[in-house]
Order: C-alpha cells, then structure tokens, then sequence
C-alpha cells in the first residue's frame, strides 16, 4: 500500500491510498446448521476474537458554514438549461444533483435508525473520494444537515459508508489508547460484480454489460436475498445497483449489524460455493447429500440455466468452449463419444449438448458410468454456471467500507439506485437514470407546468419530479419499515428492564 500526503488549499490533510485486496489465510470456519427443508436456521458458533489491519489515515476537517438548505426549492430558478454536451463528472452538476436531488434525510433515517441524532450516525464513517483521486477517510457528521453541506464544498466524486466506531471518527487521535477507537457496528454487506463472469458469460467482459449478462446478478438476488432471510431470519436487506456492472446486499438487521468478524467470516463461507479464480479448474465441489440451501439455490437456477444459459449465453457453442464442459463430466468414455458427435456438428447449440449427454449416458456409450456420480456433476455444473459469485472480503469485515446508496457512478453517470428484490427481474441497469437525465427532467417539468410552476413547485421535492422518484419510494419505504422495527425492539428492551428491576 503507498501513501501520499496531500494538502488542501482549507489546510486539510489527506492520504491518497490505493488499496490492493490483502488476500489473508482463510480460516475455514464452523457454521452449525439445525436444517430441514422445511425450515432452515443457521446457528453460528463463538468463534476466535480476529483482528483487521488499520490504516493510517488523514487528519479531520472542520464543518464550514454553507448558505445551501437541505431539500430547499428554488422555485425561481428550477430550471437548469444544460448544455448538450455536459459531462456526469462536472463538478457544477454533481453540486447540483447532491444539493437538490440526493435523499439526504432518508439516508440519515436509514444510517441513524432513528429521526433523532445520536452515536449510530454521528460515530459513523464516511470517506470521500475528490476529484484528484485522493480518498479523504474518517469523516464524521452529527446530522445529515452536515454530511450535506461538506458534500457540496468538497464535490467529491463518491463517498463510502463505513462502520459505527466506539468513538467519534474526528477525535481518533485524541485518544489516549488506539485501542479505544474500534469499529462496534455496521450493516453485513455483499458484494456481486460481473468481471467475476466473465469466463461464462459471453456477451460481454470486463466493464460492458447487457441485459443478457445483468441476469447473472438476478440470479444472485433471488438465492441471496432468501437464504438471508429463511437461514438467518434477516428481515432488512436492501439491494443497491452499484452504477456500472454489479449490485451491492445490506443487511441492516440490528443483530446482523452487531454480529463480530468471525461470524462475518462464518456467514460469508456458508454462502460460498463457487471457489477459484477464471483460470482454475472444478470450482463446485459440493458434498453429498447436498445441504438443504444448496438444494433450494439449484431450485431457484434450473430455469435460468435453461433459459438464460444454455439459450441465451450458450456458453459450448465453440469446439474450445466445450471441451471446458467435457473437463467437468466425470466418465473419460462419455466424454470421447460426446467429444466425437460435437465434432461432427460445428455449432450445435449448447441446449442441444446438454440434452446429449443424458441421450449418450442412456445409450450405454460407456459401460462403467455410475449414473448417480453423472447427475451430481450435472448439478455441480449448473451451479458453477449460475449461482452467485461473491466478493466475500467485502463481507468478513466490520470496518469494510461501501459505495453509499445514491451516489453517482464517475465512469457512467448512473445513480447507485435501489432495487426491489420482490420484482428484480424487471430491473434494467441500461434504464437507470444518469444525473444528466436527472437534471433535464427538472427543467422538463418546469417547462411543462410554467403556469402553475409556482403553487406545484411548494409542494414537491425536486427529486419528486424525475425518474429518480420510484427508486426514493422504495428506498423511502425500507428506511420506514427499519425504523419501525427499530421502535418496537427499543420499546421491547425498555419494557423488559423494568420487569428486571422489580421487586
């Protein structure tokens, strides 16, 4: 890891850090599992106490007075009249976006677990990334009035969530113990990025996507998001879009937030089944009898493999491609004759060797094939094409930090939106908005309403008036639903102490 200490014309220091994944020695980790197919609750043993690296870090920065409120409308000057040729990156329209449009107060309710300031928001971390590239760490806010207003003076190009800390961020260095400054709560949090298909998926690599290719992350939602909630009991899990090629899971669940790095650890090696890098051979090798969440993912994925991997990424269509199938079907004799008809037929469809290898196994084309061993590398093999590949660092750490909901993508322009995982099927990365589009809706509306511009214009938030409102709704929802199950447990523990103090 380098470092370079850079100072602002504030009189600010930062650290510009370029942080490499330290890939550590993973600790196989116990997960005990009370499971039926019915229902499935994972128990997780007390682990060891772990540590994780620190890093040196920037001095704080002071807030500074800003004249711009929070949610305010200029009625008088709605109207933006953007150049044709303006750029998402542009600091003015950034500025703009994060002073008109960004649901500050909702990502407060949802930080803060409540509408009244406390330590859950106020003792949180924030990094921002500025437009050099510098990566300002350990800012603090006690209000979402604050974190606002030194948005907008900074203009960083995106900012991180980071966990809730024994202490104010700000004071670190004040402490007289190091040890007294820890990280004590954060969101469990998943990370899905497509670059990790790309030895399967192939209708597009590295930063390009399709719509083809986006139903790799609907796949990875849909066995996700239920096995958190069937084995775990997680209740609030909010899926965010992270701008470009992939999606982010916080589970914000207050026992999930209070739960330690090994448990982290735990949970993350639980819902690892694809293992290995792109040039690695077998990446599933799953023990029999499978375990009931590996038996409902293969439930959930048989539909998909059929129709969004064997039709619409037909992934064996090449003779170079299907041999990577022959490498993970267990019998050498099915495979040279499966090896000879493929040959034969230059570009059969992938459907159509994947239903010749059950035609060929039927046949008798190898004497010695044990049939049960043949449909465990079958499902092995739909699993490697289809079930979720994880960045499981993003998830074994309490002091991780990530993308913030609603931030701006810098290499797209597209706003880090929420995705409602009851209906993820019907999101499209390729029709999130970008903030250039934001911006026009507003000048759009204004437009169209000129003579009642005034009287309507009281009544909405600017955000109410863009394609950015659908996605505040569901966020808007989540955060009301968090913070109503937040009240109940606060009410529940009171209620519980006062039993516990009576004579």
């Amino acid at each position: 890891m380098e470092s370079t200490n850079i100072k602002l014309e504030d009189g600010n220091e930062i650290i510009d850090i370029t942080m490499s994944d330290n890939s550590e020695g993973v600790e196989q980790l116990s997960v005990v599992a009370d499971a039926t197919t019915d229902n499935l609750k994972v128990q997780l043993d007390d682990l060891f106490s772990d540590t994780e690296p620190q890093f040196e870090i920037s001095k704080s920065n002071s807030h500074q007075k800003c004249t711009d409120e929070p949610n305010s409308t200029d009625v008088s000057g709605s109207s933006f009249h953007l150049k044709q040729e303006i750029r998402p990156s542009d600091p003015e329209v950034m500025k703009t976006y994060y002073q008109r449009l960004f649901p500050w107060r909702y990502l407060f309710q949802w930080l803060n677990h409540s509408p009244v300031p406390s330590n859950d928001f106020g003792h949180r971390e924030f990094a921002f990334t500025l437009q050099n590239d510098a990566y300002l760490r350990y800012q603090s806010f006690p209000t979402s009035d604050l974190i606002r207003k030194d948005v907008l003076r900074l203009q960083p190009t995106r900012f991180e969530i980071g966990p809730i800390y024994s202490t104010n961020p700000r004071d670190r260095k004040t402490l007289a113990k190091s040890s007294a400054f820890r990280p004590i709560e954060k969101e469990l949090c998943f990370d899905i990025d497509l670059t990790d298909y790309d030895d399967i998926r192939t209708c597009c690599e590295k930063a390009n996507i399709c719509s083809k290719c986006w139903k790799f992350i609907t796949m990875a939602i849909k066995v996700l998001d239920v096995a958190l909630r069937e084995d775990f009991g997680y209740k609030h899990i909010l899926w965010v879009y992270s701008g470009r090629r992939g999606a982010h899971a916080w589970v914000c669940d207050k026992k999930a937030r209070n739960i330690d790095d090994q448990k982290r650890r735990a949970i993350a090696n639980y819902l690892e089944i694809i293992k290995g890098g792109a040039k690695s051979g077998k990446k599933v090798n799953q023990k029999r009898p499978l375990h009931p969440h590996t038996l409902r993912s293969l439930e959930i994925l048989k539909s998909h493999f059929q129709n969004d991997i064997l039709q619409d990424q037909n992934p064996w269509e090449t003779d170079e491609k299907f041999v990577r199938l022959l490498d993970l079907l267990p019998d050498r004799t099915l495979n040279e004759a499966l090896m000879k008809k493929w040959s034969s037929a230059p570009g059969r469809a992938s459907s159509a060797k994947w239903a010749d290898i059950d035609v060929l196994a039927k046949t008798g084309a190898s004497k010695s094939l044990d049939a049960k061993i043949l449909l465990e590398a079958k499902q092995d093999i739909v699993l490697e094409y289809t079930y979720p590949r994880l960045d499981i660092e993003v998830s074994k750490h309490l002091n991780h930090l990530l993308k913030s909901p609603f931030v701006i993508h810098p290499g797209t322009g597209r706003v880090c939106v929420p995705i409602d995982a009851n209906n993820c099927e019907d999101f499209n990365p390729l029709t999130v908005p970008t903030v250039t589009e934001l911006l026009e809706d507003i000048d759009e509306w204004s437009i169209n309403r000129e003579q009642n511009f005034r009287e309507v214009a009281r009544k909405l938030n600017d955000w109410e008036k863009t394609r950015l409102k659908p996605y505040i709704e569901i966020f808007r929802t989540f955060v009301n639903l968090l913070l109503k199950d937040e009240r109940e447990d606060h009410i529940k523990d009171e209620s519980e102490g006062m039993v516990t103090t009576e004579f």
